[in-house]
């Protein structure tokens, strides 16, 4: 494999960042100059689930306001202890096509390996907060291999987690290499967020080993306002795309976070003004745990529709769910 050389600091800068993100409610309202008072209304302690925040994603929150769109998607309520009806710890139905332990093969053509169970940061509205990771395989485990080279209709691997850019750049080559092996696979898909949360991660090093493949490489960003977006983001995206990575952008419709109009129509500009095209616009999954995020269908049909008066066809995403049992992503409209 072809190596690109880079300082020391640049690889391991990430993993700094990682180490030593953001963990306690009451260091985040700190930083954000938000009064203590506000920690009756948040979740401290003995949660599975607990706050994770790299420092560079705070330092776009807007300091004094509790309602920053950023924040609210990472700062863990008592809300979230409600028992609220038909939200379950599994809303997609991953266990139900776990063919092994973290391989999960649900649609025609594509299989899907949770490459690990680390995140840099924890959004509340998870759909995989309370999947079992403990027993899901090493992504080097041979049995996925096996299971891939076994099945000749898949033509497509995607690596979930967790976030599977929090892999080393020791582990992730290993399984390209081998994977590029099998000659029925044509793309490797990533479904990441380290991009907009941990650009760092972006490294030479990385881009190197995601592009020097036979394999066509995918990367599925998630972005669901533009104030994630800066410069130091938008940038590390255009990189993506200038080394050939398709870059594509899921959002999940959030109350209070994106549930207007104009702020989806801002997100999809941003991001195509980066070369990455707004994909889909998920309904959110009914995870136990986010029951307070959820908006309605038929808000998503009415914001979709305000979206199709203002913009361009290719800067309007799909409105989907995801509905377990379904061999696809229902599309709403």
């Amino acid at each position: 494999m072809k190596k690109i050389i880079t300082s020391q600091t640049e690889n391991t800068a990430w993993q700094y960042e990682l180490r030593h993100a953001v963990r306690e409610p009451s260091h985040l309202l700190q930083l954000l100059a938000l009064p203590t008072s506000l920690l009756d209304t948040i979740v401290t302690e003995n949660q599975d689930f607990s706050l994770r925040v790299p420092h560079g994603y705070v330092a776009k929150m807007e300091k004094g306001n509790i309602n920053d769109p950023l924040l609210r998607q990472v700062l863990p309520l008592k809300t979230e202890q409600n028992n609220v009806p038909n939200f379950v710890t599994d809303p997609v139905g991953d266990k139900k096509v776990e063919k092994i332990a973290g391989l999960l093969h649900k649609y025609q053509g594509r299989v899907l390996l949770v490459a690990t169970g680390v995140c840099a940061i924890h959004c509340r509205y998870c759909f995989r907060r309370h999947f079992d990771y403990a027993n899901a395989y090493n992504l080097n485990h041979p049995a996925f291999l096996e299971a891939i080279q076994a099945d000749e209709t898949i033509k497509e691997v995607i690596l979930s987690g967790g976030d599977p850019l929090n892999l080393s750049d020791e582990k992730l080559p290993t399984f390209i290499n081998n994977l590029a092996k099998i000659s029925h696979v044509k793309r490797l898909r990533i479904h990441t967020r380290l991009p907009i949360v941990l650009p760092e991660r972006m490294t030479a090093n990385l881009l190197s080993i995601l592009t020097a493949t036979r394999l066509q490489t995918v990367m599925v960003v998630h972005a669901n306002h533009a104030n994630e977006i800066d410069e130091i983001v938008g940038q590390t995206l255009f990189l993506l795309t200038k080394h050939g990575i398709n870059v594509l952008n899921q959002t999940v419709l959030l109350k209070g976070i994106n549930n207007e109009a104009q702020t989806l129509i801002n997100l999809s500009e941003r991001l195509f003004e980066y070369r990455v095209i707004p994909y889909y616009l998920h309904l959110l999954d009914r995870v136990q745990g986010a029951a307070h995020f959820e908006v309605s269908e038929e808000k998503g049909k009415q914001l979709i529709e305000t979206m199709r008066c203002q913009l361009s066809g290719y800067l309007v995403p799909k409105l989907v769910r995801e509905v377990s049992g379904l061999p696809y992503k229902l599309p709403i409209v």
